[in-house]
């Protein structure tokens, strides 16, 4: 009997955010809109969209003891998220500078802070937790070693699903603990390790190779590919037509509801269908968390 649908263990950041027309070139200034602060990080972010879908979601993350800390604090409750393992302390808590330019694009700089601070010695302290989580999900904006150790204690039957964002070249035991790998066009190139050739379907043949056990490629507007070690050939997943207002955390509201979705036994092409309708009902909305849908919302999209 699992406690939580859906574990993750990441990123807990203030989103710092401007509007602007164009973003600055080298040396240029321009003009924003009124600056505005929402809770992010990927971690959080991931846990308030499960949360919000109606998984059973617990955060394990650490975050400052300052204002920013206490505002993802009062986030993640108020969606209904379990922060049993966020820890305080240790550094400010991580900040993201974004802008977002007319068609809804943005840009993100990111001050880690806290989540640096995020260390193997806490996934062990906190092994419990991933023995009463059915899908654990983790992102790259906490120290990799600490991503290793959650693969090291997960327990047999647990599902580990890694968006390796910001990406970075890794470890064969991550690789293999995967399913899926969850990677765009961007972070596909970085773990493969050299250009990418050919069609999407390609790079996932070319990332399989690497050891995941599936891997999830996102297209943008053209939706996603789905491949497993486990079958021949690939699916691609339509995405769905919405007016982007903000992309900030679509790809985490995504990431979510994939990992959710795996975890009640869906497979892999229809837990991606489902995530992409949430992403996309989450693009319709300015800031990240405040942008998750409902599971109400969804299926009305």
């Amino acid at each position: 009997m699992y406690d939580y649908d859906l574990l993750v263990v990441g990123s807990a950041n203030a989103d710092l955010v401007i509007g602007v027309e164009r973003r600055p070139g080298a040396g240029e200034t321009v003009l924003g809109s009124d600056l505005a602060l929402h809770p992010g990080g990927k971690g959080a972010n991931q846990a308030v969209a499960a949360a919000r879908l109606g998984a059973r979601t617990a955060l394990l993350a650490r975050v400052g003891d300052d204002a920013h800390g206490r505002l993802l604090l009062d986030s993640q409750r108020d969606a209904g998220v379990d922060t049993v393992g966020v820890l305080v302390g240790g550094a400010p808590t991580g900040v993201a500078l974004i802008t977002v330019d007319p068609s809804g694009d943005n840009s993100i700089v990111v001050s880690p802070g806290a989540n640096g601070r995020l260390a193997p010695e806490d996934i062990r302290s906190a092994t419990s937790l991933l023995h009463v989580s059915r899908v654990v999900s983790a992102q790259l904006e906490i120290p990799l070693e600490t991503v290793v150790e959650v693969v090291r204690r997960l327990p047999e039957g647990t599902r580990f699903v890694l968006n390796p964002s910001p990406p970075r070249p890794l470890p064969e035991e991550v690789l293999a603990a995967c399913d899926p790998l969850i990677v765009n066009e961007h972070e596909a190139r970085v773990i493969v390790g050299g250009d990418l050739e050919g069609t999407p379907e390609d790079w996932a043949r070319a990332l399989l190779v690497l050891g995941p056990r599936s891997v999830v490629v996102t297209l943008g507007a053209e939706g996603a590919l789905v491949a497993s070690a486990s079958a021949e050939g690939s699916t691609r997943v339509p995405s769905v037509k919405v007016e982007a207002v903000d992309t900030t955390g679509a790809g985490d509201a995504f990431t979510a509801a994939l990992a959710w979705k795996l975890g009640t036994g869906a497979e892999l092409a229809g837990a991606a269908a489902y995530a992409a309708r949430v992403g996309a009902a989450a693009v319709t909305k300015a800031g990240a968390q405040v942008s998750f849908p409902t599971a109400e919302e969804v299926a009305a999209l």
